[in-house]
């Protein structure tokens, strides 16, 4: 049978406050639009919507369900996620004690990341992330019940991926506007270290995190 409209509101409710909430994805969108402009802004959130899209699947067909059972897949998962957001932490912690003089250098000295080194950033942040897995099978398990048809599983994946474009896509247009980065050429530095600690506090706390 369907899922009643109750039970769909509550899942899109979970959804949407998992998404929408600062997380190293959302910073990291963040900092790509006021840095790089809008069209890297949205690359990068392509890449987090897809892995967004990859976990929902995996859910959908109890395959992530499965991953969690095994701790020893998600201590792996955790490993390479908290190290990848410390790997962030050090480029954001650097970006913050560097001038404004001596970054513009930097920057004219090397290869900006664009198209699809972009998107391969962004979706590996969330292939690598272990809440998005959980915070998946959280969200089916509110949507699906024993009696749940493919229909239900549809609706709540399409539902899902509409919310997800929305939210990234809605993060990376909002913060490539033209206030937003005027604010982030005034406040660079104290965002870029904002930006190192909440991807070095996430790190490790997924390096120390025994569930």
């Amino acid at each position: 049978m369907f899922a009643d409209l109750d039970q769909l509101l509550l899942v899109f409710t979970a959804y949407i406050i998992g998404a929408a909430s600062p997380g190293p994805s959302n910073m990291r969108i963040m900092g790509v639009a006021m840095d790089q402009g809008r069209k890297a802004a949205l690359i990068i959130a392509a890449g987090v919507i897809s892995g967004s899209f990859f976990w929902g699947t995996m859910a959908a067909t109890g395959v992530s369900a499965i991953l969690a059972q095994y701790a020893e897949a998600l201590v792996i998962l955790k490993i390479f996620g908290g190290l990848y957001l410390l790997y962030l932490a050090f480029k954001a912690g650097s970006s913050a004690l560097t001038s404004d003089d001596k970054l513009s250098l930097q920057l004219e000295a090397r290869q900006i990341v664009t198209g699809f080194g972009l998107y391969r950033r962004g979706l590996l942040m969330h292939l690598m992330n272990p809440k998005a897995v959980l915070g998946w099978i959280a969200t089916m398990t509110l949507g699906l019940g024993p009696d749940a048809t493919t229909a239900t599983v549809v609706i709540i994946l399409a539902g899902c991926a509409v919310l997800s474009v929305t939210i990234f896509g809605g993060y990376a247009l909002l913060f490539s506007t033209a206030p937003m980065i005027r604010i982030y050429r005034r406040a660079r530095r104290w965002i870029a270290g904002t930006l190192a600690g909440v991807y070095g506090a996430g790190g490790m706390k997924l390096l120390l995190s025994r569930s």
